[in-house]
């Protein structure tokens, strides 16, 4: 059928009402978990928004690679709202330093009007926060060696560097989880727990959902995919991994290093 604009018009899909389905019962499910200790709930909303990401990625990667959709103009759209959703999680993470700041700067009484607040014993920044830092400093080394390689249409270097992309976030992800499993405090132990465990959670997560979205553009691109011309979906990963690089950097300066 002949179009006469350049605008992206989705073609009838199901997944963004089983989203905000899976979204509203991974929710309800934690604050079950929370308060009744029940699990059930959580790991149908798991489900749910797997399944949906699954199938709704799968509908995209046709749309764009099979069927043609992804013109200029809609690849232009593609990235303005990519930007747009790296600026909100931009504030997101905004919100987090400013409550750090917020009671860092001028300790209360009720904490002994010092920071870190009394009883709390912190980690040494020159430990396991300072090899995580490495570590996400490399990999966007990596995923940079990866983007020229696509650009330059070398499939093995593209392979190999996404590869080690990926292994240095799952990397980063089991360290901070023994890091969590060794802290000598928790989320609730003073407004002190609260901003780490929030924040460093928080970032914790996004490294998550980025070696997901660095994983889902190997398997891709080991299919052959991407071009040199056309491989907006690499880009975006790419653009959301650097965005997880600079805020850990900011993390560890204010959180680890001044912040202990």
């Amino acid at each position: 059928m002949h179009k006469n604009h350049p605008f992206h018009l989705v073609d009838a899909s199901p997944w963004p009402l089983t989203g905000s389905i899976g979204a509203m019962t991974l929710v309800s499910g934690l604050v079950m978990w929370f308060h009744q200790y029940k699990t059930s709930l959580l790991m149908l909303g798991v489900l749910i928004t797997l399944l949906t990401m699954f199938q709704w990625w799968r509908d995209v990667t046709r749309e764009g690679t099979f069927q043609g959709k992804h013109t200029i103009a809609v690849t232009n759209g593609l990235k303005l709202g990519m930007i747009l959703f790296i600026i909100s999680e931009v504030f997101f993470f905004v919100s987090f330093f400013w409550g750090f700041f917020h009671s860092s700067l001028a300790p209360t009484i009720e904490i002994g009007a010092t920071w870190p607040p009394m009883g709390i014993k912190t980690f040494n920044p020159m430990q396991i926060p300072l090899l995580n830092t490495m570590i996400l400093l490399c990999s966007g080394i990596t995923v940079t060696w990866a983007h020229h390689s696509i650009m330059e249409s070398n499939h093995s270097q593209a392979s190999q560097s996404l590869f080690f992309t990926v292994l240095l976030g799952v990397y980063f992800t089991a360290l901070q989880a023994f890091e969590y499993y060794e802290s000598s405090f928790t989320i609730s132990d003073s407004i002190y727990g609260s901003t780490f465990f929030m924040s460093t959670g928080f970032h914790g997560l996004h490294v998550i959902i980025g070696t997901t979205f660095l994983l889902v553009c190997l398997m891709r691109h080991l299919m052959c995919h991407f071009s040199s011309k056309h491989h907006f979906g690499f880009e975006a990963a790419a653009w959301y991994w650097h965005f997880v690089d600079v805020v850990w950097l900011f993390l560890y300066i204010s959180i680890y290093w001044w912040g202990s």
